[in-house]
Protein backbone atom coordinates (compact mmCIF):
# COMPACT_ATOMS: atom_id res chain seq x y z
CA UNK A 1 0.00 0.00 0.00
CA UNK A 2 1.33 3.41 -0.79
CA UNK A 3 -0.03 6.86 0.09
CA UNK A 4 0.18 10.14 -1.88
CA UNK A 5 -0.42 13.43 -0.79
CA UNK A 6 -0.37 17.08 -0.86
CA UNK A 7 -0.80 19.24 1.86
CA UNK A 8 -3.73 20.62 2.85
CA UNK A 9 -5.62 17.88 0.56
CA UNK A 10 -7.46 14.88 1.65
CA UNK A 11 -5.06 11.88 2.35
CA UNK A 12 -6.30 8.59 0.10
CA UNK A 13 -4.92 5.37 0.76
CA UNK A 14 -5.44 1.87 -1.52
CA UNK A 15 -5.33 -1.40 0.30
CA UNK A 16 -5.93 -4.37 -1.84
CA UNK A 17 -7.42 -7.88 -0.55
CA UNK A 18 -7.05 -11.07 -2.53
CA UNK A 19 -6.14 -14.58 -2.61
CA UNK A 20 -3.20 -14.15 -4.61
CA UNK A 21 -2.93 -18.19 -4.97
CA UNK A 22 -4.11 -19.55 -8.43
CA UNK A 23 -4.09 -23.97 -9.15
CA UNK A 24 -1.91 -24.52 -12.43
CA UNK A 25 -3.47 -23.42 -15.16
CA UNK A 26 -5.94 -21.12 -13.59
CA UNK A 27 -6.35 -17.76 -14.97
CA UNK A 28 -9.31 -15.53 -13.07
CA UNK A 29 -7.94 -13.32 -10.38
CA UNK A 30 -10.30 -11.25 -8.40
CA UNK A 31 -9.30 -8.55 -5.73
CA UNK A 32 -11.20 -5.76 -3.60
CA UNK A 33 -9.64 -2.38 -3.48
CA UNK A 34 -10.45 -0.46 -0.92
CA UNK A 35 -10.22 3.30 -1.54
CA UNK A 36 -10.26 5.54 1.47
CA UNK A 37 -10.34 9.33 1.96
CA UNK A 38 -9.13 11.09 4.99
CA UNK A 39 -9.16 14.66 6.44
CA UNK A 40 -11.51 16.24 3.61
CA UNK A 41 -13.09 18.13 6.29
CA UNK A 42 -10.47 19.51 7.35
CA UNK A 43 -9.25 20.79 4.03
CA UNK A 44 -12.87 21.67 3.60
CA UNK A 45 -13.66 23.97 6.53
CA UNK A 46 -9.92 25.64 4.56
CA UNK A 47 -11.71 25.75 1.33
CA UNK A 48 -14.61 27.65 2.52
CA UNK A 49 -15.19 30.59 0.64
CA UNK A 50 -12.57 30.16 -1.77
CA UNK A 51 -15.96 28.96 -3.98
CA UNK A 52 -14.78 25.22 -4.33
CA UNK A 53 -18.19 23.88 -5.02
CA UNK A 54 -21.34 24.97 -7.91
CA UNK A 55 -24.27 23.07 -7.02
CA UNK A 56 -27.83 23.34 -9.46
CA UNK A 57 -31.24 21.99 -7.87
CA UNK A 58 -33.50 20.98 -10.57
CA UNK A 59 -37.02 20.57 -9.10
CA UNK A 60 -39.96 19.07 -11.11
CA UNK A 61 -42.68 21.25 -11.53
CA UNK A 62 -44.81 19.62 -14.01
CA UNK A 63 -48.58 19.25 -13.33
CA UNK A 64 -48.53 16.02 -11.52
CA UNK A 65 -47.22 17.78 -8.65
CA UNK A 66 -49.80 19.35 -7.70
CA UNK A 67 -51.62 16.19 -6.95
CA UNK A 68 -51.58 15.85 -4.27
CA UNK A 69 -50.47 19.57 -3.34
CA UNK A 70 -48.35 18.69 -0.64
CA UNK A 71 -45.62 17.54 -3.35
CA UNK A 72 -45.06 21.31 -4.74
CA UNK A 73 -45.15 22.45 -0.97
CA UNK A 74 -42.65 19.90 0.19
CA UNK A 75 -40.66 20.42 -3.38
CA UNK A 76 -40.29 24.07 -2.21
CA UNK A 77 -39.16 23.43 1.48
CA UNK A 78 -36.93 20.98 0.97
CA UNK A 79 -34.90 23.51 -1.89
CA UNK A 80 -35.08 26.15 0.85
CA UNK A 81 -33.54 23.67 3.46
CA UNK A 82 -31.12 23.23 0.84
CA UNK A 83 -30.33 26.28 -0.04
CA UNK A 84 -30.01 27.22 3.39
CA UNK A 85 -26.99 24.29 3.79
CA UNK A 86 -24.94 25.91 1.29
CA UNK A 87 -21.53 27.20 2.48
CA UNK A 88 -20.76 30.51 2.20
CA UNK A 89 -18.65 31.14 -1.52
CA UNK A 90 -20.81 27.78 -3.22
CA UNK A 91 -21.94 29.07 -6.40
CA UNK A 92 -25.35 27.83 -7.05
CA UNK A 93 -28.65 28.08 -8.44
CA UNK A 94 -32.12 26.81 -9.25
CA UNK A 95 -33.97 25.35 -12.54
CA UNK A 96 -37.96 24.48 -12.67
CA UNK A 97 -38.11 21.85 -14.75
CA UNK A 98 -41.02 20.65 -16.88
CA UNK A 99 -41.09 19.64 -20.33
CA UNK A 100 -38.58 22.73 -20.35
CA UNK A 101 -36.20 23.81 -18.09
CA UNK A 102 -36.19 27.33 -16.77
CA UNK A 103 -34.02 29.24 -14.61
CA UNK A 104 -35.71 30.18 -10.93
CA UNK A 105 -32.35 31.63 -9.66
CA UNK A 106 -30.40 34.00 -10.47
CA UNK A 107 -31.20 33.72 -13.98
CA UNK A 108 -29.92 34.94 -17.11
CA UNK A 109 -27.55 31.99 -17.50
CA UNK A 110 -25.38 32.22 -14.53
CA UNK A 111 -25.28 31.12 -11.00
CA UNK A 112 -25.12 33.26 -7.57
CA UNK A 113 -22.79 33.01 -5.10
CA UNK A 114 -24.10 31.55 -1.52
CA UNK A 115 -24.05 34.57 0.97
CA UNK A 116 -26.88 35.63 3.48
CA UNK A 117 -28.51 37.76 1.09
CA UNK A 118 -28.38 35.45 -1.64
CA UNK A 119 -29.74 32.60 -0.06
CA UNK A 120 -32.49 34.74 1.24
CA UNK A 121 -33.42 35.50 -2.11
CA UNK A 122 -33.07 32.48 -3.87
CA UNK A 123 -35.52 31.39 -0.93
CA UNK A 124 -37.82 33.68 -2.09
CA UNK A 125 -38.15 33.01 -5.43
CA UNK A 126 -39.06 29.71 -4.59
CA UNK A 127 -42.74 31.56 -4.17
CA UNK A 128 -42.95 31.25 -8.26
CA UNK A 129 -42.58 27.36 -8.16
CA UNK A 130 -46.18 26.14 -9.37
CA UNK A 131 -47.43 22.97 -11.16
CA UNK A 132 -48.03 22.86 -14.96
CA UNK A 133 -46.78 20.86 -18.19
CA UNK A 134 -44.99 17.74 -18.95
CA UNK A 135 -41.62 15.94 -18.18
CA UNK A 136 -38.66 16.57 -20.02
CA UNK A 137 -35.67 15.30 -17.95
CA UNK A 138 -32.99 16.10 -20.11
CA UNK A 139 -33.65 19.36 -20.88
CA UNK A 140 -33.28 20.14 -17.08
CA UNK A 141 -29.79 18.11 -17.42
CA UNK A 142 -28.67 20.27 -20.39
CA UNK A 143 -29.23 23.77 -18.81
CA UNK A 144 -27.59 22.38 -15.50
CA UNK A 145 -24.74 21.48 -17.64
CA UNK A 146 -24.73 24.63 -18.77
CA UNK A 147 -24.62 26.66 -16.09
CA UNK A 148 -22.08 24.11 -14.45
CA UNK A 149 -19.55 24.74 -17.60
CA UNK A 150 -19.15 27.75 -16.42
CA UNK A 151 -17.93 27.88 -13.09
CA UNK A 152 -14.27 26.96 -12.31
CA UNK A 153 -15.45 25.22 -9.17
CA UNK A 154 -13.81 22.04 -8.21
CA UNK A 155 -17.09 19.85 -7.08
CA UNK A 156 -19.94 20.54 -9.62
CA UNK A 157 -22.99 18.85 -8.47
CA UNK A 158 -26.58 18.59 -9.44
CA UNK A 159 -29.46 17.42 -7.59
CA UNK A 160 -32.66 16.25 -9.39
CA UNK A 161 -36.28 15.97 -7.53
CA UNK A 162 -38.68 14.30 -10.29
CA UNK A 163 -42.44 12.24 -9.39
CA UNK A 164 -43.30 11.31 -12.67
CA UNK A 165 -41.75 9.11 -15.74
CA UNK A 166 -39.70 11.13 -18.62
CA UNK A 167 -43.02 11.25 -21.03
CA UNK A 168 -42.54 13.95 -23.49
CA UNK A 169 -38.68 13.41 -24.10
CA UNK A 170 -37.56 10.18 -26.44
CA UNK A 171 -35.79 7.73 -24.45
CA UNK A 172 -32.49 8.17 -26.29
CA UNK A 173 -32.71 11.79 -26.10
CA UNK A 174 -31.98 11.13 -22.19
CA UNK A 175 -29.78 8.54 -23.00
CA UNK A 176 -27.63 11.21 -24.73
CA UNK A 177 -27.95 13.57 -22.21
CA UNK A 178 -26.14 11.60 -19.98
CA UNK A 179 -23.83 10.58 -21.87
CA UNK A 180 -22.68 14.19 -22.75
CA UNK A 181 -22.98 15.16 -19.01
CA UNK A 182 -20.79 12.27 -17.24
CA UNK A 183 -17.69 13.23 -16.65
CA UNK A 184 -18.23 16.75 -16.12
CA UNK A 185 -20.77 16.64 -13.15
CA UNK A 186 -22.20 14.89 -10.72
CA UNK A 187 -25.85 13.96 -9.49
CA UNK A 188 -28.06 12.88 -6.81
CA UNK A 189 -31.55 11.87 -8.24
CA UNK A 190 -34.81 11.75 -5.68
CA UNK A 191 -38.17 10.27 -7.03
CA UNK A 192 -41.32 11.47 -4.99
CA UNK A 193 -44.65 9.71 -4.56
CA UNK A 194 -45.36 6.41 -6.30
CA UNK A 195 -45.42 7.54 -9.73
CA UNK A 196 -42.42 7.76 -10.97
CA UNK A 197 -40.08 5.32 -12.83
CA UNK A 198 -37.35 3.70 -10.67
CA UNK A 199 -35.13 2.81 -13.40
CA UNK A 200 -35.38 6.12 -14.95
CA UNK A 201 -34.50 7.91 -11.31
CA UNK A 202 -31.36 5.29 -10.74
CA UNK A 203 -30.19 5.06 -14.33
CA UNK A 204 -29.66 9.15 -14.32
CA UNK A 205 -27.57 8.74 -10.57
CA UNK A 206 -25.99 5.96 -12.35
CA UNK A 207 -24.84 7.78 -15.26
CA UNK A 208 -23.80 10.49 -13.38
CA UNK A 209 -21.79 8.80 -10.10
CA UNK A 210 -24.62 9.86 -8.15
CA UNK A 211 -27.19 8.41 -5.11
CA UNK A 212 -30.94 7.51 -6.09
CA UNK A 213 -33.66 7.12 -3.51
CA UNK A 214 -37.15 7.39 -3.18
CA UNK A 215 -38.99 9.39 -1.02
CA UNK A 216 -42.38 8.28 -0.93
CA UNK A 217 -43.78 10.96 1.77
CA UNK A 218 -42.79 14.64 0.56
CA UNK A 219 -42.63 15.44 4.58
CA UNK A 220 -39.76 14.09 4.29
CA UNK A 221 -38.36 15.57 1.41
CA UNK A 222 -36.56 18.55 3.70
CA UNK A 223 -34.50 15.77 5.61
CA UNK A 224 -33.31 14.15 2.68
CA UNK A 225 -32.29 17.25 0.53
CA UNK A 226 -30.94 19.09 3.91
CA UNK A 227 -28.18 15.39 3.79
CA UNK A 228 -27.50 15.65 0.34
CA UNK A 229 -26.81 19.02 0.53
CA UNK A 230 -24.27 18.72 3.38
CA UNK A 231 -22.77 15.33 1.80
CA UNK A 232 -21.82 17.88 -1.63
CA UNK A 233 -20.40 20.57 0.93
CA UNK A 234 -18.00 17.89 2.31
CA UNK A 235 -16.74 16.66 -1.06
CA UNK A 236 -13.49 18.52 -1.61
CA UNK A 237 -11.67 16.44 -4.48
CA UNK A 238 -13.17 15.43 -8.02
CA UNK A 239 -13.09 13.78 -10.53
CA UNK A 240 -11.06 11.03 -8.98
CA UNK A 241 -10.35 8.37 -11.52
CA UNK A 242 -9.38 4.72 -11.02
CA UNK A 243 -6.43 3.21 -13.39
CA UNK A 244 -5.83 -0.12 -13.92
CA UNK A 245 -1.99 -1.11 -15.74
CA UNK A 246 -1.57 -4.55 -16.58
CA UNK A 247 0.57 -6.97 -17.95
CA UNK A 248 1.12 -8.04 -21.95
CA UNK A 249 -1.29 -11.05 -21.97
CA UNK A 250 -4.02 -10.00 -18.96
CA UNK A 251 -7.51 -8.65 -19.94
CA UNK A 252 -9.73 -6.75 -17.24
CA UNK A 253 -13.07 -8.94 -16.93
CA UNK A 254 -14.61 -5.92 -15.16
CA UNK A 255 -14.65 -3.38 -12.69
CA UNK A 256 -17.23 -2.85 -10.19
CA UNK A 257 -17.84 -0.28 -7.00
CA UNK A 258 -19.48 -2.50 -4.26
CA UNK A 259 -19.56 -0.49 -1.38
CA UNK A 260 -21.19 1.54 -0.45
CA UNK A 261 -23.53 0.64 -3.58
CA UNK A 262 -23.17 -1.63 -6.63
CA UNK A 263 -21.99 0.18 -9.30
CA UNK A 264 -20.47 -1.60 -12.76
CA UNK A 265 -18.15 0.60 -13.97
CA UNK A 266 -16.13 -2.07 -16.50
CA UNK A 267 -18.01 -0.36 -19.56
CA UNK A 268 -17.07 3.02 -18.22
CA UNK A 269 -13.07 2.20 -18.99
CA UNK A 270 -11.16 5.58 -20.97
CA UNK A 271 -7.96 4.44 -22.61
CA UNK A 272 -4.96 5.80 -21.21
CA UNK A 273 -2.06 4.67 -22.80
CA UNK A 274 -0.87 1.09 -23.54
CA UNK A 275 -2.54 -1.72 -21.24
CA UNK A 276 -4.02 1.40 -19.28
CA UNK A 277 -7.73 2.18 -18.43
CA UNK A 278 -8.99 4.81 -16.25
CA UNK A 279 -12.40 4.34 -14.18
CA UNK A 280 -14.50 7.52 -12.98
CA UNK A 281 -15.17 7.58 -9.29
CA UNK A 282 -16.97 11.22 -9.02
CA UNK A 283 -15.81 13.40 -5.88
CA UNK A 284 -14.48 12.49 -2.69
CA UNK A 285 -14.76 13.65 0.91
CA UNK A 286 -14.02 11.62 4.61
CA UNK A 287 -15.34 8.16 3.35
CA UNK A 288 -14.21 4.52 1.99
CA UNK A 289 -15.50 2.77 -1.22
CA UNK A 290 -14.36 -0.45 -2.38
CA UNK A 291 -14.31 -1.68 -5.67
CA UNK A 292 -13.97 -5.68 -6.76
CA UNK A 293 -11.35 -6.03 -10.09
CA UNK A 294 -10.84 -9.04 -12.12
CA UNK A 295 -8.73 -9.99 -14.35
CA UNK A 296 -7.67 -12.83 -16.66
CA UNK A 297 -4.47 -13.54 -16.70
CA UNK A 298 -2.11 -16.18 -18.76
CA UNK A 299 -2.24 -19.86 -17.75
CA UNK A 300 1.34 -20.38 -15.70
CA UNK A 301 2.70 -23.61 -13.86
CA UNK A 302 3.69 -24.08 -10.20
CA UNK A 303 6.04 -21.86 -8.93
CA UNK A 304 5.40 -18.64 -11.32
CA UNK A 305 4.21 -15.46 -9.81
CA UNK A 306 3.54 -12.15 -11.84
CA UNK A 307 1.46 -8.66 -11.09
CA UNK A 308 -1.46 -9.19 -12.42
CA UNK A 309 -2.57 -5.54 -12.17
CA UNK A 310 -1.53 -2.17 -10.78
CA UNK A 311 -4.63 0.14 -9.62
CA UNK A 312 -3.35 3.95 -9.33
CA UNK A 313 -6.11 6.09 -7.96
CA UNK A 314 -5.39 9.68 -10.16
CA UNK A 315 -6.32 13.17 -10.25
CA UNK A 316 -6.72 14.93 -13.34
CA UNK A 317 -4.15 17.76 -13.62
CA UNK A 318 -4.51 21.03 -15.87
CA UNK A 319 -3.59 20.53 -19.70
CA UNK A 320 0.00 19.49 -20.57
CA UNK A 321 0.62 18.06 -17.51
CA UNK A 322 0.55 14.62 -15.71
CA UNK A 323 -1.99 13.53 -13.26
CA UNK A 324 -0.89 13.50 -9.65
CA UNK A 325 -0.81 9.85 -8.02
CA UNK A 326 -2.90 10.10 -4.44
CA UNK A 327 -2.38 6.08 -3.88
CA UNK A 328 -1.68 2.76 -5.41
CA UNK A 329 -2.29 -1.00 -4.96
CA UNK A 330 -0.74 -3.91 -6.26
CA UNK A 331 -2.90 -7.53 -7.49
CA UNK A 332 -0.66 -10.33 -8.06
CA UNK A 333 -1.22 -13.99 -8.81
CA UNK A 334 0.71 -16.88 -7.57
CA UNK A 335 0.27 -20.46 -8.72
CA UNK A 336 0.81 -23.02 -6.43
CA UNK A 337 0.00 -26.78 -6.17
CA UNK A 338 -1.37 -26.28 -3.05
CA UNK A 339 -5.42 -27.25 -2.96
CA UNK A 340 -5.71 -25.30 0.17
CA UNK A 341 -4.35 -22.30 -0.92
CA UNK A 342 -5.45 -22.35 -4.10
CA UNK A 343 -8.91 -22.82 -3.43
CA UNK A 344 -9.19 -20.52 -0.38
CA UNK A 345 -12.00 -17.27 -1.15
CA UNK A 346 -10.37 -14.11 0.37
CA UNK A 347 -13.42 -13.00 2.67
CA UNK A 348 -13.43 -9.53 1.30
CA UNK A 349 -14.38 -11.12 -1.97
CA UNK A 350 -16.75 -13.34 -1.53
CA UNK A 351 -18.85 -10.98 1.13
CA UNK A 352 -19.04 -8.33 -1.75
CA UNK A 353 -19.76 -11.28 -4.29
CA UNK A 354 -22.83 -11.99 -2.24
CA UNK A 355 -23.56 -8.71 -2.14
CA UNK A 356 -23.53 -7.77 -5.86
CA UNK A 357 -26.22 -11.16 -6.17
CA UNK A 358 -28.00 -9.52 -3.37
CA UNK A 359 -29.24 -6.52 -5.91
CA UNK A 360 -29.33 -8.69 -8.95
CA UNK A 361 -31.82 -11.18 -7.31
CA UNK A 362 -33.80 -8.32 -6.02
CA UNK A 363 -33.81 -6.58 -8.99
CA UNK A 364 -34.99 -9.85 -11.32
CA UNK A 365 -37.19 -10.91 -8.21
CA UNK A 366 -39.50 -7.71 -8.33
CA UNK A 367 -39.62 -8.14 -12.36
CA UNK A 368 -40.22 -11.61 -12.29
CA UNK A 369 -43.53 -10.56 -9.53
CA UNK A 370 -44.58 -7.34 -12.10
CA UNK A 371 -44.58 -9.92 -15.28
CA UNK A 372 -46.66 -12.86 -12.78
CA UNK A 373 -44.22 -15.03 -12.39
CA UNK A 374 -44.57 -16.44 -9.10
CA UNK A 375 -42.43 -19.43 -9.44
CA UNK A 376 -39.33 -16.83 -10.75
CA UNK A 377 -40.25 -14.20 -8.46
CA UNK A 378 -40.61 -16.33 -5.07
CA UNK A 379 -36.97 -18.00 -5.84
CA UNK A 380 -35.21 -15.25 -6.64
CA UNK A 381 -36.32 -12.98 -3.65
CA UNK A 382 -35.87 -16.37 -1.95
CA UNK A 383 -32.45 -16.29 -2.93
CA UNK A 384 -32.09 -12.20 -1.88
CA UNK A 385 -33.85 -12.90 1.54
CA UNK A 386 -30.92 -15.73 1.92
CA UNK A 387 -28.31 -13.42 0.84
CA UNK A 388 -29.37 -10.74 3.27
CA UNK A 389 -29.61 -13.18 6.16
CA UNK A 390 -25.94 -14.37 5.47
CA UNK A 391 -24.44 -10.85 5.16
CA UNK A 392 -26.14 -9.25 8.00
CA UNK A 393 -27.68 -6.78 5.61
CA UNK A 394 -30.68 -5.75 7.89
CA UNK A 395 -31.45 -3.13 5.80
CA UNK A 396 -32.24 -4.86 2.93
CA UNK A 397 -33.80 -7.55 4.91
CA UNK A 398 -36.36 -5.13 6.32
CA UNK A 399 -37.60 -3.85 2.99
CA UNK A 400 -37.83 -7.34 1.67
CA UNK A 401 -39.88 -8.82 4.56
CA UNK A 402 -42.37 -5.91 3.56
CA UNK A 403 -42.89 -7.96 0.06
CA UNK A 404 -42.42 -11.49 0.99
CA UNK A 405 -43.31 -13.07 3.71
CA UNK A 406 -40.40 -15.10 5.46
CA UNK A 407 -40.72 -18.84 6.26
CA UNK A 408 -36.90 -19.28 6.89
CA UNK A 409 -34.52 -16.85 5.97
CA UNK A 410 -30.98 -19.08 6.11
CA UNK A 411 -32.63 -21.36 3.78
CA UNK A 412 -34.22 -18.99 1.47
CA UNK A 413 -37.53 -19.51 1.79
CA UNK A 414 -40.38 -17.62 1.21
CA UNK A 415 -44.57 -16.36 0.02
CA UNK A 416 -44.95 -13.17 -2.18
CA UNK A 417 -46.88 -10.97 -0.13
CA UNK A 418 -50.47 -11.33 -2.13
CA UNK A 419 -50.64 -7.22 -2.00
CA UNK A 420 -47.83 -4.97 -1.34
CA UNK A 421 -47.82 -1.12 -1.15
CA UNK A 422 -46.45 0.93 -4.48
CA UNK A 423 -44.30 2.64 -2.07
CA UNK A 424 -42.43 -0.36 -0.32
CA UNK A 425 -41.95 -2.25 -3.72
CA UNK A 426 -40.04 1.02 -5.13
CA UNK A 427 -38.25 1.79 -1.86
CA UNK A 428 -36.54 -2.16 -2.11
CA UNK A 429 -36.32 -1.83 -6.05
CA UNK A 430 -34.39 1.49 -5.65
CA UNK A 431 -32.47 0.17 -2.62
CA UNK A 432 -31.33 -3.20 -3.99
CA UNK A 433 -27.93 -2.03 -4.87
CA UNK A 434 -26.66 -0.12 -1.31
CA UNK A 435 -24.55 -2.97 0.46
CA UNK A 436 -23.00 -3.42 4.00
CA UNK A 437 -19.19 -3.76 4.05
CA UNK A 438 -17.80 -7.05 5.34
CA UNK A 439 -17.35 -8.02 8.89
CA UNK A 440 -13.39 -7.57 9.63
CA UNK A 441 -12.61 -10.24 12.38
Amino acid sequence: MANFAKPSAPRFSVEVYQNEFLPEGGRDVHAIVTVTSTGGATATRAAAGRGSAAVVIMVDCSGSMEYPPDKMRGAREATAAAIDTLRDGTSFAVIAGTHVAKEVYPGQGRLAVADAATRAQAKESLRSLSSGGGTAIGTWLRLADGLLRGSAATIRHGILLTDGRNEHEDPAVLRATLEACAGRFTCDARGVGTDWEVKEVTGIASALLGSADIVADPAHLSEDFTLMMENVMGKEVADVALRLWTPVGVEIQYVKQVAPTVQDLTDRRGEAGPRAGDYPTGSWGDESREYHVCVRVPAASVGQEMLAARATLLLPAAPGEPPATLAQGLVRAVWTDDLAASTAINPQVAHYTGQAELAQAIQQGLEARKLGDVGGATAKLGRAVQLASASGNADTAKLLAKVVDVVDAAAGTVRLKAKVADADEMTLETRSIQTVRVKKS
